[in-house]
């Protein structure tokens, strides 16, 4: 009988469909925060654009994905960091001993700011501590100044 009421009440419940941008925003409620501190701007874009490759944690996918924890490329020049990020990646690269070879699309349709944001919080999370990236870096390396 319970059954029966808890499949009718099923029945009768409408859900309305979630947007990309509540997902991420959902998403990004897991993704790591030091306590006490506002949450970074680039963790939204992060969750949305990021998360599904190097996961939640910057941990990566063995084999597949590279991580993003201190020892990658997140330390490199951030010059280098926002070319990757608007033209993509190919081909074989080898991060912390271990070699990847898959593909990583531009993300060049993100605003500077979106670009600097998302840059700025892998580069401060994950155990990583390297310095933020602007948005006139960021135009910069897009107009290729």
């Amino acid at each position: 009988m319970w059954f029966a009421s808890c499949q009718n009440a099923s029945e009768n419940k409408k859900v309305a469909p979630v947007s990309a941008e509540n997902l991420a925003t959902e998403i990004s409620k897991s993704l790591p925060t030091a306590s006490g501190e506002k949450e970074h701007p680039g963790k939204a874009v992060y969750a949305q654009y990021c998360l599904s490759c190097h996961q939640a944690d910057g941990s990566g996918v063995p084999g597949m994905h590279p991580p993003l924890t201190p020892g990658s490329w997140v330390g490199n020049d951030s010059k280098e960091l926002i070319a990757i990020m608007m033209k993509g990646l190919s081909g074989k690269i080898e991060v912390n001993g271990e070699v990847y070879k898959n593909f990583m699309p531009s993300h060049a349709q993100l605003t500077d700011e979106q670009l600097a944001d998302v840059l700025s919080y892998v580069r401060s999370s994950f155990g990583n501590n390297f310095d933020p990236v602007t948005p006139e870096m960021v135009k910069k390396v897009r107009s290729g100044k």
